[in-house]
């Protein structure tokens, strides 16, 4: 069926599964048709989360052993981008799908990553976050044989219509973060409708309250646990990635957007003396400048999945030099992605003009989303990373931010 991926060849490693990009490309233009009028509903976006499920991305980046398409990281990543053009909010939630499964491998054991992701391909489940490190009000207690979770978790995005989610809480017993992977109809959670952002208003990304939620030992993500070794530290660095590539796919949407703008509604100023809007040497200057420094940004974010790519593809073997390279190739594109991102998504209204501030536009959701999403964490802290590598060689020190 058309948009459809089911029948896509599992290919060898690292070849790009070409048909995936297709029905992204053919997904980001449905989401573009509706993409002002969700913008300004919110909410949870059901048909267009379904639509994820029908396609098959959601098994992308499942290995070919266990039922998935098998391709590597920079197809996923690309794919995050694709969407993102249209719709930031949508590749958020498909984008941290991936992280969620990616978790299973670096945090978990083979065994209970094969499992699950093999079941995720069977069932078509999606996958959702109740993770954030930084919200410690979830705490896994021992009730006689049982191991249960009580609090609640903040900024867990995507966890609206999932199927399954990554949860962590802080273990009474030894004070430390333990992560787990439950399904999110089990009784005691309930995922609250509370997002109410300006920006990617339709990740769902409010509260999960946790009731004494039964957590099985085999949901338990120990071996080797949260940043348990060089390699499972890397999910920070696929965290970081996926967020460039959202920002650089909101960039890449908003550029687009400006230039049919510009050529088919932008009047001329009278102080260009007659040149038509797309002469006029000042928005040529505008655009020129723009360019560059998208040009800039994706070739950074390239190469960040390139070395992402390495880095998975030694496991266990990964050094804690490897993992820093990784870490500062990541930090360049994180930092690059906002500061570009943010640049044309304001700037974009100085070559469209005034016109373009119409409400009926929704010209200003791509600004929105991205100032939204990259106070996700500070970026002046990736810049800070990466003048201490720069300056005295020092790479980043595993975290869940870096």
């Amino acid at each position: 069926m058309p948009g459809e991926v089911a029948q896509l060849s599992n290919g060898t490693a690292h070849q790009a599964p070409i048909d995936a990009l297709e029905v992204a490309d053919e997904l980001s233009r449905d989401l573009a048709a509706t993409a002002v009028e969700r913008d300004r509903r919110g909410g949870t976006p059901k048909e267009e989360r379904d639509r994820l499920r029908r396609s098959g991305l959601l098994a992308l980046s499942v290995p070919a052993s266990q039922g998935g398409l098998g391709a590597p990281w920079p197809v996923v990543l690309e794919v995050v981008r694709r969407i993102a053009r249209a719709d930031s909010a949508i590749a958020h939630v498909f984008g941290f799908h991936h992280l969620m499964l990616a978790t299973l491998r670096l945090f978990g054991s083979a065994g209970q990553a094969s499992r699950l992701q093999a079941e995720t391909v069977e069932k078509r489940w999606f996958w959702g976050n109740a993770l954030n490190p930084l919200d410690t009000r979830a705490r896994l207690a021992r009730r006689g044989e049982s191991l249960v979770v009580r609090g609640a978790k903040s900024f867990c995005s995507g966890a609206g219509d999932s199927d399954m989610l990554i949860v962590s809480a802080i273990d009474e017993a030894t004070s430390k973060l333990v992560v787990a992977a439950v399904p999110t109809d089990r009784p005691g959670i309930r995922v609250l409708g509370d997002w109410d952002n300006m920006g990617q208003r339709q990740t769902d990304s409010g509260t999960v309250e946790l009731d004494d939620v039964e957590v099985r030992p085999d949901e338990l993500l120990t071996t080797p646990g949260p940043l348990g070794s060089p390699f499972a530290s890397l999910r920070p660095c696929l965290a970081q990635l996926t967020l460039a590539n959202v920002y650089l796919g909101i960039a890449e949407g908003a550029l687009e957007e400006a230039q049919r703008y510009t050529r088919t509604r932008r009047r001329p100023w009278g102080g260009a003396k007659g040149a038509p809007a797309t002469e006029d040497p000042y928005i040529l200057l505008r655009y020129g400048d723009m360019w560059l420094d998208l040009e800039s940004a994706r070739l950074l974010t390239d190469r960040a999945g390139a070395a992402f790519q390495a880095a998975w593809d030694e496991g266990d073997r990964l050094s804690p030099a490897q993992r820093g390279a990784c870490a500062i190739a990541v930090a360049s594109a994180k930092v690059a992605t906002t500061r570009t991102g943010l640049a044309i998504t304001s700037g974009m209204f100085e070559v469209m003009g005034a016109s373009a501030t119409s409400a009926g536009a929704g010209m200003d959701r791509f600004w929105r989303n991205l100032r939204t999403h990259t106070l996700h964490d500070p970026v002046d802290y990736k810049s800070r990373e990466l003048g201490a590598f720069a300056l005295n060689g020092v790479i980043p020190e595993p975290s869940f931010y870096s």
